[in-house]
């Protein structure tokens, strides 16, 4: 029998920061923490934690763009600002019909090649 799970794909993520000083979060991390002046090491993040970024959320501002660039096959892209259970807000895709401020939606993180280069990670609310 051959063993293929480490051909396992695994799901896109992205990360939030805890400051390990005061157990402020942050997204995104910044160099210092606001709150106690902890610094973060920006190659092994030493003092802080990460934690993973999604599920419910609350929209909080939402816009619809028409005008696309060539290479869409969309008609327009809706975009939103959520606010997290705790409190840290992040922008994405809105993929609803019809979004409303203040509605209840649950963020997950696809990843996105639709820009030249690298693929990106990105939040996608429904």
């Amino acid at each position: 029998m051959i063993d293929f799970s480490m051909y396992e794909v695994k799901a896109p993520k992205i990360q939030a920061c805890k400051c390990e000083g005061c157990g402020e979060i942050f997204y995104p991390a910044p160099m210092i923490c606001s709150k106690c002046g902890a610094r973060r090491d920006p190659v092994t993040g030493k003092g802080w934690s990460t934690f993973d970024l999604e599920g419910p959320c609350t929209l909080l501002a939402w816009t619809r763009v028409w005008n696309l660039p060539e290479g869409y096959t969309k008609k327009f892209l809706q975009f939103g600002i959520v606010q997290f259970e705790n409190g840290l807000r992040a922008s994405g895709r809105v993929e609803v019909g019809e979004p409303k401020t203040g509605m209840k939606l649950t963020a997950t993180v696809e990843e996105s090649d639709e820009r030249p280069g690298k693929p990106v990670n990105v939040f996608v609310f429904r």
